[in-house]
């Protein structure tokens, strides 16, 4: 049976690409967590592929949303409805699942960030995408350097037996400490659990200081499945961390919350372009203008020879002719 009124949500970021496929009540049909090893381009059309391979014909794309660092290059691609960033999707998508929410913690691979909702809405909010150490990233170096699989890293830390403090104000120096820990004679189950709770630190010496974290507290992002953040975290704030089911893939969970919110209300069409953008070829170049002393660096991102989008320009002018002209050829 043909399912009516489904709508598509992307988070594109450094580190993974995920895609969720919800019905008209919200509900998510699908959802796909990938790898996007640098190339969130063949990281989109490889998602889009799973899709169309999972629901062919059955599904109508009614509305699409993108989010995350790359939302702009994804809304190119797929042709989306709605672009919004990270804060407010993330937002939306736990006030879904926990609608008396009222802080959301989120730890990604490259970055961190802490939101407040107050009377649902977002009144306070911060991001850390500078330091490593408050990130997934640093906790897969660090069970690699290991050679323990990062599913297992958590369960390591609920067995640690002694407190081991680790430094967490810089990866370098964290790491520099684990290996002195290590050459000293602690456990690994010992060392493992002060590196969480040096990540849960960092988290809230660098985004959380000076706010007031009130519960209930939901826990998103892919290392919320890290059983000794979430047990380190426990700890430091001293109340129950909510983790919600589909905690890894909550940025395109609200961004396709959005895309629903915002079609059903409309009469137009959607610019969803379709499963098919799986088959066709994309590139990115670059390219500066000269026009004037800022010389920018612009992003064109090109298919079948036709530029669709261009951005990096601080006055407009390229970013607003693909809008006004539509898509130009390469000769122009």
């Amino acid at each position: 049976m043909r399912e009516k009124g489904c709508y598509l949500g992307i988070d594109v970021g450094s580190v993974s690409t995920n895609l969720v496929i919800i019905d008209s009540y919200g509900n998510i049909l699908e959802k796909l967590y990938l790898k996007t090893g640098g190339q969130p381009i063949k990281a989109i059309r490889s998602g889009i592929n799973i899709l169309a391979d999972v629901f062919g014909q059955s599904i109508d794309i009614l509305g699409a949303g993108t989010t995350g660092s790359g939302r702009q290059l994804a809304n190119v691609i797929i042709g989306s409805d709605i672009v919004k960033n990270e804060i407010t999707s993330h937002a939306v998508a736990a006030q879904k699942l926990v609608p008396n929410v009222r802080t959301i913690l989120e730890i990604g691979g490259q970055d961190s960030k802490i939101i407040l909702v107050r009377n649902g809405v977002v009144y306070d909010f911060a991001m850390n995408t500078v330091c490593a150490a408050g990130t997934g990233s640093f906790l897969d170096r660090q069970a690699s350097r290991l050679e323990i699989p990062i599913e297992e890293f958590g369960k390591y830390a609920l067995s640690s037996t002694l407190a081991v403090r680790i430094a967490g104000r810089c990866a370098v120096f964290a790491e520099s400490d684990m290996i002195h820990k290590q050459q000293t004679g602690h456990s690994i189950e010992d060392i493992i659990n002060g590196l969480c709770e040096a990540l849960v630190r960092n988290y809230m010496n660098n985004l959380a200081k000076g706010k007031e974290l009130a519960e209930p507290i939901v826990f998103q992002g892919g290392v919320a499945a890290n059983q000794g953040i979430v047990a380190a975290f426990e700890r430091e704030l001293k109340a129950k961390i909510i983790i919600p089911e589909y905690y890894d893939v909550m940025g395109a969970y609200g961004a396709a919350l959005m895309a629903r919110e915002k079609m059903r209300h409309k009469a137009y069409k959607t610019n969803f372009v379709g499963f098919d953008i799986s088959k066709k070829d994309y590139k990115v170049s670059t390219m500066e203008c000269h026009d004037c002393s800022n010389m920018c660096e612009l992003i064109k991102i090109i298919s079948d020879d036709v530029v669709l989008a261009r951005w990096g320009d601080r006055c407009g002018k390229w970013s607003e002719l693909d809008r006004n002209y539509g898509q130009v050829s390469l000769g122009h």
